[in-house]
C-alpha cells in the first residue's frame, strides 16, 4: 500500500512540474530532436513570455476553409508533409521541423497551416503550386504555452488568458495598436498527432514596436 501511495505521489508530482514548467515558458522538448526557429527572449512574465523571433522563412497553404481548426490543422499538416516528402516542383526533400502553424481568419471559418522551412533550405525554398513562401522579417510575439490536443475553443480560452495575463504591462499598448496588421494569434503545435501525454502547444500573438 505504502509503495502504491509513493508511485501516486511521483506521478502527482511530475505531473505538476510538467504544469508549472509549461505556464513558465518551457523550451519543447522537440526542438531537441528537430529544427525549430530562434528567438530572443525579451521578458518572461506571469503567465507570459515576450519573445523576438528572427528572420526566418515558412511554408504555407493555402486559405482552408474547415468546419474547426483541428481539421484544418491536419489537411494542412497532410499537405505540408507530403511537401516535405518531396511533393514539390524539384522533388526535394526536406528534414521536418517544429512547429507547425496554424492561422484563423477573424470572423470567418478559415485557416492557414505554415511549416517552418529549414535553414539549409531558406534561401531557395522548392515551390509547390498550391503552397506559397511567408518570410517573417524579426517579429516580436507575446506567447503562453499550454497543454494536450487542441481544440477552437481551447485557443480561444488560451488567447484570452493570454491577454488577460498581459494587462497593465508595457507591452500591451503595442499590442493593442497592431491589431488589424498582425494575425490577432497564431496556434503553434511542437508535437506530433500520436503523442498523447506532455504535448507543447503555444499561443502567439504577433506585434509590433
Amino acid at each position: 500500500m505504502k509503495t502504491g501511495l509513493t508511485i501516486l505521489q511521483l506521478s502527482f508530482c511530475l505531473s505538476l512540474i510538467v504544469v508549472v514548467s509549461l505556464s513558465m515558458g518551457m523550451r519543447p522538448e522537440t526542438c531537441d530532436h528537430y529544427e525549430c526557429p530562434t528567438y530572443e527572449m525579451a521578458e518572461a512574465g506571469n503567465g507570459y513570455e515576450i519573445r523576438v523571433y528572427k528572420s526566418a522563412v515558412w511554408m504555407s497553404t493555402g486559405p482552408i476553409p474547415a468546419p474547426s481548426m483541428t481539421e484544418a490543422s491536419k489537411t494542412g499538416f497532410q499537405r505540408l508533409f507530403r511537401y516535405i516528402q518531396g511533393d514539390n516542383k524539384s522533388k526535394t526533400k526536406m528534414n521536418m521541423t517544429a512547429p507547425v502553424i496554424t492561422q484563423t481568419t477573424q470572423g470567418k471559418s478559415v485557416y492557414t497551416v505554415s511549416f517552418y522551412l529549414p535553414k539549409k533550405n531558406q534561401q531557395n525554398p522548392p515551390l509547390a503550386d498550391d503552397l506559397h513562401v511567408q518570410s517573417w522579417k524579426p517579429t516580436y510575439v507575446a506567447m503562453r504555452q499550454f497543454s494536450g490536443y487542441v481544440t477552437d475553443a481551447i485557443a480561444k480560452k488560451e488567447a484570452a488568458a493570454l491577454m488577460d495575463s498581459l494587462k497593465n504591462t508595457k507591452w500591451i499598448v503595442h499590442i493593442e495598436q497592431s491589431k488589424g496588421k498582425s494575425p490577432e494569434y497564431l496556434v503553434a503545435g511542437y508535437s506530433p498527432p500520436f503523442q498523447t501525454t506532455a504535448r507543447v502547444n503555444e499561443i502567439l500573438v504577433p506585434f509590433t514596436m
